[in-house]
């Protein structure tokens, strides 16, 4: 026990001193184990107050002891005996006034041949403890105390210290709350109790351990008229007659007791005015008598200089009530309950601390009220100083009370995270242990864990592992859903001081279990997957795969909040390959989890960028490495023609087929420009000859030629004529005219070349494409010009028969020159009778898939054939 402790040390010393203290004879000892003297209290200081506790419980208490020894130095033997019942029946007087602001008594007075004794509440001094010790250690400065004291009480002579005189520095709400207190404490006498104090002073008023002022010292009571308190009754004044430790102290008796031999309840207000001067001037009364009525008389006369003077050091709140209290007629004194009214009093501190002493009376609403907002919020304007002496050891009594618990945690809380790591690990975390371990209510868990990074920020790493952390796993097997919330959010907040072991083998399959009981449960369900993000540094990344991405996988995305939190944990690990998110998982899993989000009609448009960025992020990770996987595989392939582009696949020059050469044949070629004023003529339909060239009549067989320019309108027009096929010309011999030898024909490309200009060709010829020329079919893109076939023996005859020629008949009518190559070709265009009824469009998918078939090789062969028939009947034709 704590309290035993603390006196063990004085338990073995006076167990082992020869001689035997006289209270050990006492029956208080069997309750109660008694410690040494820490202060005194009542007439004379007569009673010697000690630490101790009870033995049944450890409860720490004070301990009164009365020597009937001390009366013995009287000279009357009568008088030891009168001291003994008076102080008797003060015992019997505080159990029966039960009040907050009245001592507490805890065990009733026992009594042995030799000693009094009873036990209270603890207490560390009395009030003139605490003044006389800065009566005796303190400086007086500022105007004197009091005209008579300086007549005959000089102070240039300190008195002595008393033995027991306890250094204790007020604060300025101490100061208020136990003026306060005291007048509350007469307000109940006067108004409930009907009695006369008398006895108001510095020694009648006991300071607890938790700051409160409480009253005693009822050894000279009186009961009050029972028409009017304030109407005064009979009373005996000081005498020096009679021993002092019989009367009360003179230095603060009203002056109609000593006058007129009559008190009242204004009797006691006035004792008050002069406690309360006393504690302004440090700890000195205005009156110092010495127990002289003749030095008390005169002294009075100059009672109100006195308090003239002493009002500069007295709060200007309370300057006015000081001044009335201590006026010399009874009937210009305010009561006590007119004094609890005023400015002075009117803090909210103070009311709080007010309330606080009271709380026992109070019932579990008005508690819970009071701790929750009230408390909590005036906490920051009391000193830290009440923060322990006070207000914590009522904190920890009503923390044992499970009704109101979740309510004492509010403050409680907010003690621990404004206090030091010294002050939370010796007062807080002693109490805070038991509430950790013992069984409480749901608002009480929940009220832990929300704050319980509050407390392991000051909590030591090995109470942690053993107090804290327990309560918090036990909380997420909880089956309460407030509960279980709570504890995933407290298990975001502490998340640093979880290490990654913790995390891996406790939380994350605890996470798990909580998601699969409660999937339906939104507000669960976003605290899991905040927990999941918070965690995700500290998985491994075969955990993550196993068991974070199916619970991701798992989520019902309906809820815009869990859409964006799940989005949230993919962008995380997306910046990381740590987190094992591939390029597989994303695309056959993820993604399609995601994209029917995108049409999502409850998701804002910020939530919407957020789904669709994660989601072009995926799509950008995805083709960077498929790109990068391509161009790899790209590098060991054979051949790099499978992955050229289409149009420069199927183009002309690109069609690998056998060469065949046509002897002795020379090709020219029109201008390109020719042939674009052609198609320009064409294309605006202006001209029967012009429409006819270009297949333009809906009954020409190259009808079809208009329907492809319309269907590839972003062709080039050059694109879209009409073009014969580049042709090679094969080596002839060396007798042909115009040959050389092993050189083949010379080639003129254009019609402005002279004849003398030949140029080599190097160009082949592509049946499929020479067929499609023929009969007026679409050509691929190429740049070669429309060419018009002569032989070369044509060239020396072509002006001197180009009237022949044309006089033959119309274009493609008569026997001339165009009519025979037209029925020399016959044979060609009759062996590809099946290319030629093809549409262009279709020739153009025909031809690169009929190149390699041995249809393609039989038509090379029939074309050459067809043409030697056709130079050879040209030959005959002109005798060459």
């Amino acid at each position: 026990m704590p309290a035993a402790t603390m006196f063990s040390k004085f338990k073995s010393a006076t167990t082992s001193a020869p001689p035997q203290n006289p209270y050990d004879n006492n029956p208080i000892t069997q309750y109660f184990e008694i410690g040494k003297q820490v202060a005194c209290a009542g007439p004379e200081l007569i009673w010697k107050i000690h630490e101790g506790y009870r033995k049944t419980d450890g409860k720490e208490c004070s301990i009164f002891v009365f020597e009937k020894r001390t009366a013995e130095k009287l000279h009357k033997p009568k008088r030891k005996e009168t001291v003994t019942e008076i102080l008797r029946a003060s015992v019997k007087q505080l159990e029966r006034f039960r009040h907050p602001k009245i001592l507490q008594i805890m065990h009733t007075v026992e009594e042995s041949s030799e000693t009094l004794s009873f036990a209270t509440e603890p207490v560390i001094a009395s009030l003139a403890n605490i003044l006389a010790y800065q009566e005796a250690g303190g400086t007086i400065t500022g105007p004197p105390s009091t005209g008579a004291s300086g007549q005959h009480c000089p102070t240039t002579i300190a008195p002595n210290r008393p033995a027991h005189a306890k250094e204790y520095t007020f604060l300025d709400i101490e100061l208020k709350y136990g003026i306060l207190q005291i007048t509350e404490a007469l307000s109940f006498l006067h108004y409930s109790g009907q009695v006369i104090h008398k006895n108001v002073c510095p020694s009648s008023i006991l300071i607890t351990k938790k700051g409160t002022w409480k009253l005693a010292g009822f050894e000279f009571t009186e009961r009050t008229n029972e028409t009017d308190a304030t109407d005064p009754v009979p009373c005996q004044p000081w005498s020096t007659r009679a021993s002092k430790l019989v009367q009360p102290n003179l230095d603060y008796m009203a002056p109609e007791i000593q006058i007129n031999s009559s008190c009242s309840i204004l009797s006691d207000m006035f004792s008050l005015g002069m406690v309360i001067c006393a504690i302004f001037n440090h700890g000195r009364s205005l009156i110092q008598s010495g127990n002289s009525p003749s030095t008390y008389l005169k002294q009075m006369e100059l009672l109100d200089e006195a308090v003239h003077n002493i009002l500069p050091r007295i709060p200007i709140p309370l300057q006015e009530a000081t001044t009335r209290l201590l006026k010399k007629s009874p009937g210009a004194r305010p009561t006590a309950q007119l004094l609890t009214l005023i400015k002075y009093f009117s803090d909210p501190a103070v009311q709080a601390l007010q309330f606080l002493d009271v709380i026992n009376m109070k019932d579990p609403t008005q508690k819970t009220h009071y701790y929750r907002s009230t408390l909590r919020e005036v906490l920051p304007f009391i000193p830290r100083k009440l923060w322990w002496q006070h207000i914590w050891p009522n904190l920890q009594q009503e923390m044992r009370a499970d009704e109101v618990l979740a309510a004492v945690l509010q403050p409680a809380l907010t003690l621990v995270q404004e206090s030091s790591n010294s002050e939370y690990e010796a007062i807080i975390l002693p109490t805070f242990k038991t509430v950790f371990v013992a069984p409480k209510s749901i608002q009480a868990t929940v009220a832990l864990l929300e704050n319980l990074h509050i407390i392991l920020e000051k909590t030591p790493r090995d109470d942690i592992r053993t107090e804290v952390l327990p309560l918090l796993f036990n909380a997420l097997e909880s089956t309460t859903i407030q509960v279980q919330s709570a504890a995933l959010v407290a298990v975001t907040n502490v998340y640093d001081y979880l290490d990654d072991i913790t995390i891996k083998k406790l939380v994350l399959p605890k996470l798990k279990s909580v998601f699969e009981k409660n999937q339906s449960d939104l507000k669960i369900m976003g605290n899991v997957l905040q927990c999941v993000e918070r965690t995700l540094d500290k998985l491994d990344k075969s955990q993550i795969i196993d068991e974070v991405l199916p619970l991701l996988l798992e989520v019902r995305l309906t809820d815009p909040d869990i859409v964006v939190r799940v989005v949230n944990i993919y962008r995380i690990m997306l910046c990381d390959k740590k987190y094992g998110l591939t390029v597989n998982i994303m695309a056959t899993k993820v993604m399609p989890t995601l994209l029917p989000q995108t049409v999502n009609p409850s998701l804002n448009l910020e939530q919407f960028m957020i789904l669709l960025e994660v989601l072009q992020e995926m799509l950008d990770q995805i083709d960077r490495q498929q790109r990068n996987k391509l161009k790899l595989d790209n590098l060991s392939l054979p051949s790099p023609d499978r992955h050229r582009p289409l149009r420069h696949q199927f183009s002309s020059d690109n069609m690998n087929a056998q060469q065949f050469n046509i002897p002795n044949l020379r090709i020219d070629q029109r201008k390109t420009s020719s042939a674009e004023d052609m198609a320009r003529k064409n294309s605006t339909g202006s001209g029967a000859l012009g429409s006819w060239w270009f297949g333009g009549s809906p009954s020409s067989p190259d009808s079809n030629f208009l329907r492809v320019v319309n269907a590839f309108p972003n062709r080039r027009l050059s694109d879209n004529t009409l073009m014969t096929p580049k042709i090679r010309i094969a080596p002839s011999c060396a007798s042909s005219p115009g040959g050389t030898p092993g050189g083949g024909l010379p080639i003129r490309r254009h019609s402005s070349i002279g004849p003398q200009e030949r140029r080599g060709s190097n160009i082949n010829l592509s049946p499929p494409t020479l067929a499609r020329s023929m009969i007026g079919g679409s050509m691929p893109n190429t740049s070669s010009s429309v060419p018009f076939l002569l032989s070369s023996s044509m060239q020396s005859i072509r002006s001197r028969r180009t009237s022949t020629v044309l006089s033959s008949g119309p274009l493609g009518s008569g026997s001339g020159l165009l009519q025979q190559l037209g029925s020399g070709m016959s044979t060609v265009v009759k062996q590809s009778s099946k290319i030629s009824n093809l549409k262009p469009l279709e020739l153009l998918s025909y031809a690169p898939a009929a190149r390699n078939t041995s249809a393609t090789s039989s038509f090379q062969r029939s074309f050459q054939k067809s043409q030697k028939k056709a130079i050879k009947n040209l030959r005959k034709s002109f005798k060459l």
